[in-house]
């Protein structure tokens, strides 16, 4: 799966999956946009993010920490979980 989907279920439970690259970002920004209190953003079926996927990832949280809220990162695949820890994003997130 080479192209990125982002799709909110009825628990209000982000999934991420295929490709958060360069070429998907608008599409993440869109998606996450429509998030206003914390949310949990599952990471299972991702198999890539660059670092323009992280930018717009640290951008919502950055907007949703102003208001008190953020994001919890769950299933990410241990090459994705290295890259936020190599980011420093291990430290911005709450990650499970």
């Amino acid at each position: 799966m080479n192209t990125f989907e982002l799709k909110i279920d009825e628990t209000g439970q982000i999934h991420l999956s295929g490709r958060l690259d360069a070429s998907s970002t608008d599409k993440a920004k869109e998606g996450l946009e429509k998030i206003t209190s914390s949310a949990t953003v599952n990471f299972k079926d991702l198999d890539y993010i660059s670092s323009a996927g992280l930018g717009v990832l640290f951008a919502a949280q950055k907007r949703l920490k102003a208001t008190g809220h953020g994001l919890k990162l769950i299933n990410m695949n241990q090459h994705i979980r290295d890259v936020f820890r190599y980011a420093r994003f291990d430290l911005v997130f709450e990650i499970v």
